[in-house]
C-alpha cells in the first residue's frame, strides 16, 4: 500500500511560501545558531548538534509517503536547497522505535536505501533494531550526512511525538569508512557511535590498486601455482619456482598487505578477465587518469631517470623494457559513417603488445609535429585499425588525415604499478611503506613531487586527518582476505585511536575466511551478520554503558596479519572451526572408501551459540544443512562421512554461523573451515 502526504511544516523552522527551508533545533533560533566552522586554522569543518552548515543550511522536504514493502514505514524524501543532495529518512511504525537511528554512508551510494552498497536488507534490520535509517547520496565527506542526520532527529521527533534524546549511529564500508572515520573525528552531538568496516588508510588509493596491477603484469602466468600453495593442503610456499623478477614482486606485495590467501582467487586479485589477460585500466588502474593529471611529469622520468624500474638494471627492469610498446606508425586511410562523422582509421603497423595492457594514442599533423594531441580509441589488430571512442574534440578529428602519423605506447601503463615505490609516507607509522626506506629511514628511490593518496583520501573523508580522534563509540569490522582494503589497515588505524588516548571507546573485529566482497565463491563467508550485531553492540555501548566483547586478538608481521587458532585466544565474535585431522588441511584416499570429516567449533566467550552447520564435500558451492548437537557454551564437535566416486582433488568445507540471539533474523555471524582432499 502506498500514500503520499502533502509537504508538512516542522517547527521549529524557517517557512517560506509554506515550503520549509530549515530546521533548527529546538533549543536554538535561527538568529543566534552559529556556523559551523572549522575548529583550528586550514581544518575540516567542525559540526556540533546546535551549529548550522552553511552549505546545508536549508533541508526541504519533496514527499513523504507510507510504504508497506519491505517492511511498513513511512519514506520521508527531500533535499537541500542550492544543492544537488538528497536525503530519505525511513520510519518504522512507533512500537517498532527505539529512540535510535542508523546512518549508512558511501560515497557512490544514492539516498534510496535498496540502493546501499551492501545488497543487503538494510531497513529491515534498521527496524528489527529499534531505529529509523536515513540515507543520502551525499559523495564525499561527511558535511551533508550529518546535516541530514540532524534534521532527520527533528523530523523523527515529531512523527513519534519524542520529547527526549535521540541516539545515531554512522556505519560505512569501504570509502564509506573513509566518511565513517571523518564523522567520527569532526563531528559532535550528530552521532553516538560508528561502525567503520573494510577500512582503508590515506595511502591505499592509488597504491593498493598499482601494486596489485604490477602482480598482474608480472605474475599472471604463475599465480595459479601461487594459489595452489596457498590453498588449503597447499605446500605453503608461494615463491617456490618463481624467478627473480617475480619473487621480487610477490614479496612486494605481500609487504605492502596483499594477504598471501588472497591469492586462491588470483583472477579478482590480479584484475584478469575471461581470457586470463589482465583487464586494464577500466580494473585495477582506475586511478591512473587522475594521477596522469596530477603528476604528468612521470612516465618521461620513469623511462629515463636513475631510481626508476624504467631504467633499473635488474630482472624486474628489464621484464618491463621488454613489455614496452612505443611505436609511431602511418594513416592510411579515415573511416567515416555514412553521415560522415570520422569512426577510426587504418594503419599500417599494429605493434604486438606483449604487456596486454592499455595503449595511448598520440595524434600528429601530416605536415610534421607541429603539436600533439591525445585520440581516444582502442586498437583492432584484426582489422589493422584503431577505433575512435566517443567525446574526441574536433581539433583532435581534424589532426586525422592519410599520411598523418600517431603514436602508439603503453608507457603510462608499464610505469604506473610501480607508483607506490615513489610514494613513501611523510607520515610516520605507515609501516607497510617502511619496505622503501634505507636503513637510515629515507626512501630507497626517488619521490614524486606530491604524495596522492592524502589528497585523494582528504576528499573523500571531507577534509578528515584519520587522527584517531574519536567522538563517540566506534566498532570497525575488517577481513583477513580483503585484496582491495589491505587487513593491515585497520591495525594501523587502531593505532591511531590508541595514540589519541580513546582505546576504550574502540573495538576493533577481524573476519576470518572474508573479503571486501562478500560470499562471492564458496571459499569465503560473508560480514553482514557480523555489522549487524556491531551495530546493535555500539548502540549498546553508547546508551547503557554495556560492553562489548574484546577487539580480536592477532599479530602483525611484514604487512599480513595473523589470527590464533583458538576462539578463547582469538577474541572478537567471529566463531572459529579447526578439522581434526592433523597441521597440514590435507586428506588422500581412494574412490570409494568413505572419508570420516570431523572438526571443531569454537565460540568467543560470551558471543552467543552456533547456530547452523551446513556441508559442502566437493568445493561446487551447494552446502547442505546438517543437524548437530548445539551447545550455548564452549566447544561443539560435529562430522559427517562421504565417499567420492571418482578420482580428483575436491576441497570440502564445513560452514558454521553463531548469533547472540538464535530467534533473530539477523546478526548470524558465519566461519567456515576447508581441506583439500586428494582421491586417487
Amino acid at each position: 500500500m502506498i500514500r503520499s502526504k502533502p509537504v508538512r511544516t516542522w517547527l521549529p523552522a524557517v517557512v517560506v511560501a509554506g515550503t520549509v527551508l530549515a530546521v533548527l533545533p529546538a533549543t536554538t533560533s535561527a538568529q543566534s545558531a552559529p556556523e559551523c566552522a572549522p575548529a583550528t586554522a586550514g581544518g575540516p569543518i567542525w559540526v556540533t548538534a546546535e551549529c548550522v552548515d552553511p552549505d546545508y543550511a536549508k533541508p526541504v522536504i519533496d514527499n513523504e509517503v507510507d510504504l508497506t514493502t519491505p517492511i511498513t514505514h513511512r519514506k520521508v524524501t527531500g533535499h537541500f536547497e542550492g544543492t544537488d543532495k538528497r536525503f530519505a529518512i525511513y520510519l518504522p511504525p512507533k512500537d517498532q522505535w527505539q529512540g535510535r537511528f542508523y546512518h549508512s554512508v558511501y560515497p557512490l551510494d544514492d539516498e534510496n536505501v535498496e540502493n546501499n552498497i551492501t545488497g543487503e536488507p538494510v531497513l529491515a534490520f534498521g527496524a528489527a533494531a529499534g531505529a529509523y535509517t536515513v540515507q543520502t547520496n551525499g559523495g564525499g565527506g561527511y558535511r551533508v550526512d550529518a546535516a541530514a542526520s540532524k534534521f532527520a532527529k527533528t523530523v523523527a521527533a515529531q512523527y513519534y511525538g519524542h520529547t527526549g534524546s535521540i541516539y545515531g549511529y554512522v556505519w560505512g564500508g569501504s570509502g564509506g569508512s573513509f566518511q565513517t572515520t571523518g564523522a567520527m573525528e569532526n563531528t559532535t552531538g550528530v552521532w553516538d557511535g560508528g561502525v567503520p568496516f573494510i577500512l582503508g588508510n590515506p595511502q591505499a588509493i592509488p597504491n593498493y590498486f598499482f601494486i596489485r596491477a604490477l602482480g598482474s603484469l608480472v605474475l599472471a602466468d604463475v599465480a595459479p601455482a601461487i594459489a595452489d600453495a596457498v590453498a588449503p593442503g597447499g605446500s605453503g610456499d608461494p615463491s617456490a619456482g618463481l624467478d627473480d623478477a617475480q619473487r621480487t614482486v610477490l614479496t612486494e606485495m605481500t609487504k605492502l598487505g596483499v594477504p598471501l590467501r588472497a591469492w586462491e582467487d588470483y583472477e579478482y586479485l590480479l584484475g584478469l578477465g575471461a581470457s586470463g589477460t589482465p583487464a586494464g585500466p577500466a580494473g585495477l588502474l582506475g586511478f591512473g587518469t587522475q594521477v596522469r593529471l596530477m603528476d604528468p611529469n612521470y612516465a618521461d622520468e620513469f623511462w629515463s631517470e636513475p631510481g626508476y624500474l624504467g631504467t633499473e638494471q635488474s630482472p624486474l627492469g628489464d621484464l618491463l623494457r621488454s613489455k614496452k610498446v612505443d611505436r609511431e606508425v602511418g594513416i592510411t586511410q579515415v573511416l567515416r559513417d555514412g553521415e560522415g562523422t570520422v569512426t577510426g582509421v587504418t594503419i599500417d603497423d599494429v605493434p604486438h603488445n606483449p604487456a596486454g595492457t592499455a595503449l595511448d594514442f598520440t595524434v600528429h599533423t601530416a605536415e610534421g609535429a607541429t603539436g600533439e594531441s591525445t585520440l581516444n580509441g582502442t586498437l583492432d589488430a584484426a582489422s589493422n585499425s584503431i577505433v575512435l571512442a566517443d567525446g574526441n574534440p574536433p581539433e583532435v578529428l581534424a589532426a586525422l588525415e592519410v599520411g598523418g602519423k600517431i603514436r602508439i605506447d603503453n608507457r603510462w601503463w608499464l610505469a604506473l604499478p610501480s607508483y607506490p615505490r615513489h610514494q613513501v609516507p611523510a607520515r610516520a607509522g605507515l609501516y607497510a611503506f617502511d619496505q622503501y626506506r634505507n636503513a637510515d629511514g629515507t626512501p630507497r628511490y626517488p619521490q614524486r613531487p606530491m604524495e596522492i593518496g592524502p589528497a585523494i583520501s582528504r576528499s573523500v573523508t571531507g577534509g578528515g586527518t584519520w587522527n584517531g580522534k574519536i567522538n563517540g563509540k566506534v566498532i570497525a569490522v575488517c577481513n583477513l582476505l580483503d585484496a582491495d582494503a589491505f587487513p593491515w589497515d585497520c591495525d594501523w588505524y587502531s593505532e591511531q585511536v590508541r595514540a589519541a588516548g580513546n582505546a576504550d571507546s574502540f573495538r576493533l573485529l577481524y573476519n576470518d575466511n572474508a573479503d571486501h566482497i562478500g560470499a562471492r565463491t564458496s571459499r569465503l563467508v560473508g560480514y553482514f551478520g557480523v555489522l549487524q550485531q556491531a551495530l546493535r553492540d555500539v548502540a549498546a555501548w553508547a546508551e547503557t554503558g554495556r560492553r562489548p566483547p574484546k577487539s580480536t586478538v592477532y599479530d602483525v608481521r611484514d604487512g599480513q596479519i595473523t589470527v590464533p587458532n583458538k576462539a578463547a585466544a582469538r577474541k572478537g565474535i567471529q566463531p572459529v572451526v579447526e578439522w581434526e585431522i592433523g597441521d597440514n588441511d590435507r586428506i588422500e584416499v581412494s574412490a570409494g572408501q568413505p572419508v570420516d570429516f570431523r572438526a571443531t567449533i569454537q565460540i568467543p566467550p560470551g558471543t552467543g551459540q552456533i547456530t547452523a552447520t551446513e556441508w559442502d564435500f566437493t568445493g561446487s558451492g551447494d552446502f547442505v544443512d546438517r543437524p548437530f548437537d548445539a551447545k550455548e557454551h564452549g566447544t561443539v564437535r560435529v562430522g559427517q562421512t562421504f565417499a567420492y566416486d571418482r578420482p580428483g582433488t575436491y576441497f570440502a568445507a564445513v560452514r558454521v554461523t553463531s548469533q547472540r540471539d538464535p530467534n533473530s533474523a539477523f546478526e548470524r555471524v558465519p566461519n567456515l573451515a576447508r581441506v583439500r582432499v586428494v582421491v586417487r
